[in-house]
């Protein structure tokens, strides 16, 4: 039987042995302390026996969406991953505006602006309408304000 290993800084370690020296170094450094060579994660992180429930599986097979519906979703998500996004879209939920209040508020160039309303227009997070040689810019629908308050809601739990 092979024994199943790990990958840490390029070099395969069995892991048995692996959890082995995590348990030798736990006992040196006080029984809550898992060092686990620099990682930082508990014990608990994976099982202690290869165990699949096929029960549980079918039903996340059953409900899981296809690759192309994952794709999407974590691209959307990416478009999140911006401060400079997430500070506009902050301003959008307070009111529709124009390229230049957006670079006012934001201490930013209308160019670096401009930039990232076309990627938040192409993901369509906002909207624009014209009114004369001005382009006004809104939130898309109540589901951008949606994510970005769970998003909020989320990481103030632990505060």
């Amino acid at each position: 039987m092979e024994s199943e290993s790990l990958i840490e800084w390029g070099l395969e370690i069995p892991r048995d042995y692996y959890l082995r020296m995590e348990e030798n170094m736990a006992e040196q450094n006080g029984e809550n302390s898992i060092l686990n060579f620099g990682m930082n994660h508990e014990k608990h992180d994976c099982c202690d026996t290869a165990e699949v429930h096929p029960d549980l599986l079918k039903i996340v097979n059953e409900k899981m969406p296809d690759e192309t519906e994952l794709y999407d979703l974590a691209e959307l998500f990416k478009v999140f991953g911006d401060s400079t996004r997430i500070r506009i879209l902050f301003v959008l939920f307070e009111a529709e505006v124009c390229v230049c209040d957006l670079a006012q508020a934001l201490n930013m160039t209308q160019s670096a602006i401009s930039h990232q309303l076309k990627i938040l227009r192409q993901n369509k997070l906002i909207k624009s309408r014209r009114e004369g040689k001005s382009i006004f810019y809104s939130l898309a629908d109540e589901h951008v304000r949606t994510i970005i308050a769970q998003g909020c809601e989320h990481i103030e739990e632990d505060l």
